[in-house]
């Protein structure tokens, strides 16, 4: 992966922003429109609803999100590694999350005596808030790890195991 570390990354933030275009669209279509949480599905829920009802879909995200953070740490080193690291605890935790979503809705078995799949900090924030919570304290450190990344140290580039910056920042 630290070969091509600098082309799978940019697929996988392409990827990242499309979905934080989704949250942002329905967050707006819910907090501007005022149209209740149901009827909000962002861009692409709009011509395929079923999308946003999917918990597949949604823990498919989830799954993709943890693989692409765990298979693109190697290139990370530095200052910059502890920040990705901390995006991927983060985003495991987020996973956890959305298996046991996942669970329910295909087992038809409802956690927490709720009538509808639920997480655990589901019982604290609503659904909505919740993801958008999580997809920013997962975006946060990546953000800072990218950039961290792409501006290395001397000694930073001596241990550079891949090919995403010539030279070091100045």
């Amino acid at each position: 992966m630290t070969v091509k570390h600098r082309t799978w990354l940019n697929v996988f933030m392409v990827i990242v922003l499309a979905h934080w275009a989704e949250h942002l669209a329905q967050a707006f279509q819910i907090y501007v429109l005022g149209r209740p949480a149901p009827a909000s599905r962002g861009v692409l829920g709009q011509f395929f609803p079923w999308l946003v009802t999917s918990e597949w879909l949604h823990y498919g995200y989830a799954l993709v999100m943890l693989i692409g953070l765990f298979a693109l740490r190697r290139g990370f080193i530095g200052r910059s590694r502890g920040w990705w690291t901390a995006a991927l605890v983060i985003q495991f935790w987020h996973h956890v999350e959305h298996l046991l979503l996942f669970v329910q809705a295909q087992t038809g078995t409802m956690f927490f005596g709720k009538a509808v799949p639920t997480s655990v900090a589901q019982l604290i924030v609503p659904r909505v808030e919740l993801h958008l919570l999580y997809n920013t304290i997962v975006f946060v450190p990546m953000v800072v790890a990218m950039y961290l990344h792409l501006r290395p140290t001397v000694e930073e580039l001596d241990r550079a195991v891949c090919s995403c910056v010539a030279a070091p920042a100045r």
